[in-house]
């Protein structure tokens, strides 16, 4: 459909009040079927939360697939590639799932979305050169990235409103470059739905929590932001590869320092633990609230920088890009995110008791 700015309002407007509707249900439905996150040493809320939540961005999302979009082969992928992610998340929330298993209903997702959708991103180009993949390379890289975004935004979702604010603001401002480029197809569509979803459930979910979205909903938003960026690959431009990267550079940077971290300590790369980039700003005294407010921050100022590489001055995109992945390398160097020592909460804690001698 060619989209216009009243039909976006539409969109948003539809699905949001979609899935701000739905979610008392919802929360209803998950206290009674005992899909429950019962607090635990690892974890940062004291009483039990109903989890689920994720059911309302999704049936959100099939309703404004069904108003506002069409019926394609890509189309018709997503939607069984959904149902697979979203319907392993619920048996999880309920039970928990073994890894491997729910790793499994991931893979057959992210082949569903490659094989039979043929969503698959064969070529690169920038800086005057290209990259074209073989066949199977480019199948391969292509289920490794869907597989990738999703346990990015399934790791990243730690506390009330991060996954679902950090999901929000991707599907903003890959929507804000689409309406500025002219630019009018499914991942155009799919990403304004997704939007008005997301933010409906952000209503009950921003802290202090009503519900959490759980693994149904925090795989199914990893899913549908690697279907957006591949749609967007389509393209064949460097610009479409790394808007979608540098906006989700906050997950990808905490999933790749969890992997490290924990190959360091020699355990599994899928073991939980409470050293993510949002437990490190917690450690440093700030509040639950003002944690998630200040990654917000750091993911819209990466997103800024994406839409004024696309729009205004791709190297002073870069310069900006280069300059937060400094400040945010920088951080990490003071925080027990890689290792176990924690130098800046001592330093915190040092310049505090000099304050309290002083007085």
């Amino acid at each position: 459909m060619n989209l216009n700015i009243n039909e976006i309002i539409k969109i948003v407007l539809i699905t949001f009040l979609c899935s701000a509707l739905l979610v008392p249900f919802i929360k209803s439905i998950a206290e009674h079927v005992g899909a429950l996150d019962i607090p635990d040493k690892r974890k940062v809320h004291k009483e039990p939360i109903p989890r689920l939540g994720g059911l309302a961005i999704f049936f959100s999302f099939l309703l404004g697939y069904m108003l506002f979009s069409r019926q394609s082969i890509e189309m018709i992928a997503i939607l069984i590639g959904s149902f697979i992610v979203v319907l392993t998340g619920i048996i999880d929330d309920i039970k928990p799932l073994r890894a491997r298993h729910k790793f499994a209903g991931q893979v057959v997702a992210a082949l569903v979305v490659v094989l039979y959708g043929g969503i698959v991103l064969t070529n690169i180009s920038a800086f005057g050169l290209s990259i074209t993949f073989n066949p199977i390379v480019a199948k391969i890289l292509t289920t490794i990235f869907i597989l990738g975004c999703i346990n990015c935004i399934n790791l990243i979702d730690g506390l009330d409103g991060l996954a679902g604010g950090i999901s929000s603001i991707y599907f903003l401002t890959i929507g804000v470059v689409a309406v500025i480029m002219g630019q009018s197809s499914l991942d155009t569509s799919l990403t304004f739905i997704m939007l008005g979803a997301t933010l409906g459930f952000l209503v009950h979910n921003f802290h202090p929590a009503k519900i959490f979205m759980g693994d149904s909903g925090s795989m199914f938003l990893g899913f549908i932001i690697s279907v957006i960026a591949l749609l967007g690959f389509k393209n064949v431009t460097f610009t479409s590869f790394i808007v979608p990267l540098f906006v989700l550079a906050i997950p990808i940077l905490d999933t790749l320092f969890a992997i490290i971290r924990r190959l360091l300590k020699k355990q599994h790369i899928s073991e939980p633990d409470k050293s993510h980039l949002h437990h490190q700003f917690l450690n440093m005294r700030f509040s639950h609230r003002n944690t998630v407010l200040i990654i917000y921050i750091i993911d819209i100022l990466f997103a800024l920088a994406s839409i004024i590489y696309v729009l205004k001055d791709p190297f002073w995109g870069q310069v900006i890009y280069s300059i937060l992945l400094i400040i945010v390398v920088w951080l990490v160097s003071f925080t027990d995110i890689i290792t176990s020592k924690k130098p800046l909460k001592k330093g915190f804690d040092k310049i505090k008791t000099k304050l309290k001698k002083n007085k």
